[in-house]
């Protein structure tokens, strides 16, 4: 019996997803899928849970568990899917306006609803009903625990094929490393410089510092995206998308030389105090800053399921990732007149950031937190991190081609982050 109740508890909760699965913060994904048909209602199409999603990873199968030691394992359990596969019905023959404000209510409901403990978290739900942007969408709702975006997005996308050619798969960006032999020897040549190695030591210091100040006394002003108010991360939610074109992005792009992620970042942060600015009059200079959550893998672009559930993988499976505080630029007459000078700011503070070990100093802070305080000590660092804060901004990359699932072509993907007590 000894080696059996072993056998079940097989691997060990991480600490950021022990901190994600608390009394105190409790974080789910809410990710989109927008088919451009109608799901069909069939055995070849329900197949793919048990055949192609369960397989992906055993902790879709199992539960979160408190082993002899006090610590969170992951035990298997049987999953009974029609326990986490919903088809909600809504009156026939409506416009597609009515089903949009019923898909914003489902939405806003499921994301406010707890996972029960019994069985494994996540849940499968299907609106087949049209809107303007689809015609069918498909909710894929994942608690944090189980992975960060990286591998719940890439167990997701590994369900999917490619709508061109189902036979061969989806291919992705790739991810320019800064560990080849080249560009080693080039940090090297960087590191010999005397003001360089300042400049590390002085941003890595600082970063660090405020983000633990951050986490403990040093809060953003109240404004129009931060009430101050507790209890944010149990409001209900409304989830809205904004589409941007690629071509114009590509545009700025090179305009400026600067990156594609500078451009939208620059862009989200400038709408966002333009917003502030509009709601109340000088909250444009108000104190505010955006949680970002940083990939601390080493990758050279996307790595396959099969390879990130290996023993030994580069890119293992869970949640690898640190959650640091990027201040919000504020908005200064000049930039209204000229939001390209905006996106040059948020340009030099990303460039910044990257001149910093912080990331790798923060990864550490977490492991020795969870190991001295356990998950209630991560996970009250992370909720004063959140409630402290003003906004989050997260991206993951996407596939090249266009998609399918179960031969239903795939209009668009987004996902939320549900639960943080974010302002």
């Amino acid at each position: 019996m000894e080696r059996t109740v072993q056998e079940e508890l097989f691997e060990p909760v991480s600490p950021n997803g022990e901190a994600m699965s608390t009394t105190v913060i409790s974080l789910s994904i809410l990710a989109v899928l927008e088919l451009e048909e109608a799901l069909e209602d069939s055995p070849t199409t329900w197949s793919l849970i048990p055949n192609v999603f369960l397989p992906i990873n055993p902790r879709f199968s199992s539960v979160m568990v408190e082993d002899r030691n006090g610590g969170k394992r992951w035990k298997r359990v049987a999953v009974r899917v029609q326990d986490h596969v919903h088809v909600p019905e809504f009156p026939s023959g409506m416009t597609t306006k009515y089903y949009e404000d019923c898909l914003d209510e489902y939405l806003s409901k499921i994301a406010s609803q707890q996972f029960p403990q019994s069985q494994p978290m996540w849940e499968i739900h299907v609106i087949n009903y049209p809107t303007s942007n689809a015609a069918c969408n498909v909710i894929f709702k994942l608690h944090h625990s189980l992975g960060d975006g990286f591998s719940l997005i890439g167990a997701l996308l590994s369900c999917l094929q490619r709508a061109d050619d189902p036979s061969l798969p989806l291919t992705f960006p790739s991810v320019r490393l800064h560990t080849t032999k080249d560009s080693s020897r080039k940090h090297c040549m960087y590191f010999m410089k005397v003001p360089r190695v300042l400049s590390y030591l002085s941003n890595t210091v600082s970063d660090f510092c405020s983000n633990i100040l951050k986490s403990l006394i040093v809060k953003d002003d109240k404004s129009p995206i931060r009430s101050g108010r507790p209890g944010t991360g149990f409001l209900p939610v409304t989830v809205a998308t904004i589409t941007f074109s690629l071509d114009h992005v590509k545009q700025i792009k090179a305009k400026l030389g600067v990156t594609i992620n500078d451009v939208i970042s620059g862009i989200v942060f400038l709408g966002t105090r333009m917003y502030m600015e509009a709601k109340s009059s000088g909250s444009g200079k108000a104190v505010s800053t955006s949680l970002v959550p940083l990939n601390t893998r080493m990758f050279g672009g996307y790595k396959s399921i099969k390879e990130m559930v290996k023993p030994d993988a580069e890119s293992p499976w869970g949640n690898h990732m640190v959650i640091l505080s990027i201040p919000v630029p504020k908005l200064a007459d000049a930039e209204a007149n000229d939001p390209l000078q905006f996106i040059f700011k948020i340009r030099k503070i990303i460039q910044r950031k990257r001149r910093s070990f912080d990331v790798f100093l923060a990864a550490r802070y977490i492991q020795l937190m969870h190991k001295f305080g356990g998950s209630k000590a991560t996970s009250r660092h992370l909720y004063r991190t959140c409630v402290n804060s003003s906004m989050g901004i997260s991206n993951v990359m996407g596939p090249t081609e266009k998609m399918a699932l179960a031969n239903h072509p795939v209009k668009g993907l987004y996902f939320v982050v549900t639960g943080s007590p974010l302002a």
